[in-house]
């Protein structure tokens, strides 16, 4: 029999945020990235995000794109410095229903995995702190000087996640039939589908409507809503969309 593990998505599934919001603002204090293109581009899809006009995504995308391009050139140890003081300064930043599902499993001995979207290094600061097993991220690809060069390994779609979990099963003897698995967003669905528990935390519209059109994930899911300090389980029977 394999090993028990639990993997968790990082951003509004352990952090109620993105961490690349942080990092984009420390951009704008180390004058890397000029105010204006905040203005400009990223506060307007941002506005439209906060009204619940808009999209989180666009919001993300559009600052992904900048960070992408604001990183070519520059040193892979600025960046780290950069993660490991926005791990320091805003890493208790989490939903308490995670946070508290990492520390049980690690009581039952199981392994502890952060697969995210986010940059490598600021998921491997945030593992650090949480004292994750291994960790996987996006792979924002450095030369042999250790600098920038503008290509990237995704690790936000569902595609890539899934890649990412079968390897750690490969490296690691796990069970995924016991494993658990904790995401928000449809990146995360192939987790759920994978393996034996999965909870999807705080979930977007999209990722309920995947959950509810697969009976296979339905029948074992639990829905997490954590809301002030009060924490919801449900599961997609007690669930109804408006």
């Amino acid at each position: 029999m394999g090993k028990i593990a639990a993997f968790f998505d990082i951003d509004g599934t352990l952090y109620r945020e993105g961490l690349i919001t942080e990092v984009f603002k420390k951009f704008i204090t180390h004058e890397l990235v000029d105010e204006r293109l905040w203005h400009d581009e990223v506060k307007p899809t941002f506005m439209k995000y906060d009204r619940r006009q808009g999209e989180y995504d666009d919001y993300l995308n559009k600052m992904v794109d900048i960070y992408k391009s604001t990183l070519i050139g520059l040193s892979n140890e600025h960046i780290l410095h950069i993660a490991d003081t926005v791990i320091k300064q805003k890493g208790e930043r989490v939903y308490t229903f995670t946070r508290d599902e990492i520390l049980n499993h690690k009581k039952e001995g199981h392994l502890v995995f952060a697969v995210s979207g986010s940059p490598l290094e600021l998921v491997e600061a945030m593992a650090r702190k949480y004292e994750f097993t291994d960790c996987r991220g996006t792979i924002y690809v450095t030369d042999e000087h250790g600098r920038y060069t503008g290509d990237v390994i995704p690790m936000w779609d569902h595609k890539s996640k899934k890649k990412a979990i079968l390897e750690l099963v490969e490296d690691y003897d796990i069970d995924l039939s016991q494993s658990y698995a904790y995401g928000d967003t449809t990146g995360d669905f192939t987790m759920f589908e994978l393996v034996g528990h999965p909870y999807a935390m705080n979930p977007t519209k999209e990722l309920l409507e995947k959950i509810k059109a697969s009976k296979e994930v339905s029948k074992k899911i639990s829905i997490i809503v954590e809301r002030k300090n009060v924490i919801y389980q449900m599961n997609e029977n007690q669930l109804k969309l408006l």
